[in-house]
């Protein structure tokens, strides 16, 4: 016969155990609210700041030299973004040592881990360590932030969710689509609210030091750094959203979703940058296989009828206003433009002959682009760098002091010598100048277990893997012409960390009989 004491005893077990139970799904539930509340709210952050910026270099060129510089979009993001994964890092490790909380165990925390010794490693060995540390100081996106971003990631893998968290994720990021709509707008239609509105420069000098003041010139086409960030993000917002309205099986759903999708992708346009359009293009592929396999394709018509409906008029009205829209999108592949009035040539009434004197001048590299904007001519020198240090990396966000600046074959590639090239308009180049060949194989690895369940999911008609792989795997696509920023890596890094949780719970364990709170 079992005694009392026994009994007693096995009571105690199952009592602490359920209470173990408990505390584990409210410190995931504050974590959670913790991941929702960065996501909607650290893009939004436009503050100035101000700070002494030590340069590696002795210069009398601005951009490369030390001084009192500021910035608008990037410091007080990064802030925030550190901050919330210091707390969410701290009750992941309470729910782990004192909760009976585990770690899941799986490869992924070796290709992690094998990241963040890349980060430190490179950051020590950089020949610019206090930028590597820190970043530029208004980008921001050095080694704490990758860091920030590989925790928060990590710490979103090891968590519980509840069944409806990808339509919290989807609310919680709509105020952000929303109000840069309104700013990019104000912006468009030449009412800048950084120009106009003396109450916009004081909300974002509150905490710039006395006699600091707002350059002279600013605008705000949003609230992320300019132009290709704005179309890269919004891309990303387009696809998301898309992917939620064609995949919901809730008629609001499918109407709000596709409404803000629309809303999302005239941001883009708005942002005259053809790498969110590229980026819309190629995930739509993947929306079109989850069509054929659906069964039931009433609501996916719907929210595709609501999001033709609602884009075409508003496309046809901002291009009509401005033809670069057109320019910009479409015409990467049309070359005419219904929007751009055909220009007159007068012929030669107007061209002056120099006299035929007998000089020749040195011959120099016709001023041009070269493709991408650019790009390929800073993909091309960075890659040169890169073979100095194909290992140990230059360190984080510190191109702008290692590029060959002043070339007479930038000519040729950025029209001018006179360019100061900043960063490297790829993520992965970039990680590779960065971090060396581990840091790119990372990211590479993580990209390829994003793109094996964007087709899984496609094709199995999951929808909320569907959801959150198609919109990582857009970032993983505008990062091929954009670099990384707290406002964009910092969401959609948590986004990956939740697509792989709800992935190594399985589907149905993890939605269907997830906690409701």
């Amino acid at each position: 016969m079992t005694s009392f004491y026994e009994e007693l005893h096995k009571s105690e077990k199952f009592s602490d155990e359920e209470e173990n139970i408990q505390s584990r799904a409210t410190i995931d539930k504050w974590i959670l609210r913790l991941l929702l509340f960065l996501i909607g709210f650290m893009p939004l952050i436009v503050m100035a700041n101000v700070e002494e910026v030590i340069s590696p270099l002795v210069s009398n060129i601005d951009v490369l030299s030390s001084g009192t510089k500021g910035d608008l979009f990037t410091h007080y993001k990064a802030l925030f973004v550190l901050i919330i994964t210091v707390i969410t890092g701290a009750m992941l490790l309470i729910k782990v040592l004192f909760m009976e909380g585990t770690i899941r165990k799986t490869y992924l925390n070796y290709v992690l881990g094998l990241f963040v010794v890349a980060i430190v490693v490179t950051t020590i060995a950089s020949p610019n360590i206090s930028v590597a540390l820190n970043g530029q100081y208004n980008r921001s996106d050095g080694a704490i932030s990758w860091l920030c971003y590989v925790a928060l990631m990590f710490i979103a893998m090891n968590i519980a969710y509840p069944k409806r968290v990808v339509s919290y994720i989807m609310y919680t990021m709509m105020p952000f689509v929303f109000i840069n709509l309104y700013i990019i707008t104000m912006n468009f239609y030449g009412k800048d609210l950084l120009v106009n509105n003396a109450w916009m420069q004081s909300f974002v000098s509150l905490f710039l030091p006395e006699g600091a003041n707002i350059s002279e010139g600013s605008v705000l086409v949003g609230t992320l750094n300019q132009w290709n960030y704005m179309s890269g993000m919004f891309a990303i917002m387009t696809v998301m959203y898309l992917a939620w309205a064609v995949s919901s099986t809730k008629m609001h759903e499918a109407i709000i979703g596709s409404i803000t999708a629309s809303v999302s992708i005239s941001i883009m346009f708005l942002a005259m940058s053809t790498s969110g359009f590229l980026t819309v293009l190629i995930a739509i592929p993947f929306i079109l296989i989850f069509f054929i396999r659906i069964e039931k394709k009433r609501l996916f018509t719907l929210a595709l009828i609501i999001f033709t409906v609602v884009t075409i008029p508003l496309f046809n009205i901002f291009a009509t206003k401005d033809f670069k829209i057109w320019t910009e999108s479409f015409g990467f592949f049309i070359d005419k433009n219904p929007y751009k009035a055909e220009e007159i040539s007068f012929g030669d009434l107007n061209k002056v002959h120099a006299s035929d004197l007998n000089f020749e001048l040195p011959s120099l590299p016709e001023s041009a682009f070269s493709p991408g904007t650019g790009r390929l001519y800073i993909w091309d020198k960075t890659l040169d760098l890169v073979q100095k240090r194909a290992i140990l990396g230059y360190g984080g966000d510190s191109l702008i002091y290692n590029f060959p600046h002043y070339n007479i074959e930038a000519r040729a590639g950025m029209v001018t010598e006179n360019t100061i090239v900043d960063k490297t308009h790829n993520l992965y180049i970039g990680l590779l100048y960065s971090y060396g060949a581990f840091g790119l194989i990372v990211v590479l690895i993580i990209l390829a277990v994003v793109v094996l369940h964007t087709i899984k999911s496609s094709i199995r008609n999951l929808s909320s893997t569907f959801i959150l792989s198609l919109t990582s795997l857009a970032y993983f696509i505008q990062s091929m012409f954009n670099d990384s920023l707290p406002s964009s890596s910092g969401v959609v890094w948590i986004l990956i960390g939740v697509l792989l949780s709800i992935i190594f719970n399985g589907e149905k364990e993890s939605l269907e009989n997830g906690r409701n709170y």
